[in-house]
């Protein structure tokens, strides 16, 4: 059986299962939350794994801007927060059978990491995460902020996937980032505004509930409104389908400060949904629209 993401065409294995003592995953749900037990129940939040896609050029252009952004946080001698609706597992085998079967990381950052010179902070991440970790290791958000952030700056990191969450559990084991088995928005809500006050949000969902287009705008007004000083920093997908405009239209409307930046590329084979990729920015740190202005123009190529 399986579940079909909302932002591309690949088929994800979706496990039957029934929440009952005797079941392995039941056992690993029966501590969840209800609320979030019904999610995993219809296969929203289990379908989705990011390994499959890992090393993308939607990856390249989050996880590039998502490094800049933290690096320049950390020119400041003050401490910071960090945190992630939707951390994934962290890091990733580019050599797995899972992402060789879509090639999307060989049309991604294997094909384009020459874009970045060798002092950028993201490609500085990518090189340390291949010495430690093997030459098909791919990093993850959570990774990269590890790599980049400080022993006194404070991570915070939501994944309701079980299995997801383990690995996300030993990958950050000897980082000190807090943890959380939980619904990624309830916990961005319990911490801001965190403490310190100074630092990022990411928000990166699957997008595979279809209400996220309509609720993310919600929560992105409440979290600014709690944490007007924080960065909050939205992925959000490219469609054919066009299901991310009305999206971005609210937001655009209601916050026309922020940073929006969009680039294009190739579908990653015939019939794939997703054509480009988002990045929607509160409180966008200075130079961030340059970075992005540059990075477009790699992308551009990719299409000429």
């Amino acid at each position: 059986m399986y579940a079909q993401c909302t932002a591309c065409d690949t088929p994800k294995p979706q496990p039957a299962f029934t929440l009952t003592p005797d079941s392995r995953l039941g056992a690993e749900l029966a501590h969840l939350p209800l609320r979030a037990r019904a999610h995993t129940a219809q296969g929203h939040m289990l379908s989705y794994q990011h390994i499959y896609h890992a090393g993308n050029l939607a990856d390249v252009h989050k996880h590039s801007l998502l490094a800049w952004m933290l690096n320049y946080l950390t020119q400041k001698d003050k401490p910071l927060t960090y945190i992630e609706t939707h951390a994934g597992r962290a890091l990733y085998d580019l050599g797995a059978e899972e992402a060789l079967k879509t090639g999307e990381a060989k049309a991604g950052i294997l094909q384009v990491s020459q874009w970045f010179k060798p002092d950028h902070p993201y490609a500085r991440v990518l090189t340390r995460v291949k010495a430690e970790d093997g030459a098909n290791a791919y990093p993850g958000s959570p990774l990269i902020a590890a790599h980049l952030l400080r022993p006194t700056d404070t991570i915070h990191l939501a994944e309701l996937h079980p299995r997801e969450h383990a690995a996300l559990e030993l990958a950050m084991s000897p980082t000190g980032a807090k943890i959380h088995l939980r619904d990624g928005f309830e916990t961005a809500f319990a911490l801001c505004p965190p403490t310190p006050r100074r630092g990022m949000l990411l928000i990166d969902p699957s997008y595979e509930i279809k209400t996220d287009y309509t609720d993310i705008f919600r929560h992105i007004s409440k979290l600014h409104r709690a944490w007007n000083v924080g960065i909050i920093a939205l992925w959000y997908p490219i469609l054919t389908n066009r299901a991310h405009e009305p999206m971005l239209e609210a937001l655009s409307a209601q916050h026309a400060d922020a940073l929006r930046h969009e680039v294009r590329f190739p579908p990653a084979r015939p019939g794939h949904g997703m054509v480009g990729s988002g990045m929607f920015v509160l409180n966008p740190p200075y130079g961030l629209a340059d970075e992005a202005r540059q990075l477009g123009l790699h992308y551009a190529g990719l299409r000429s």
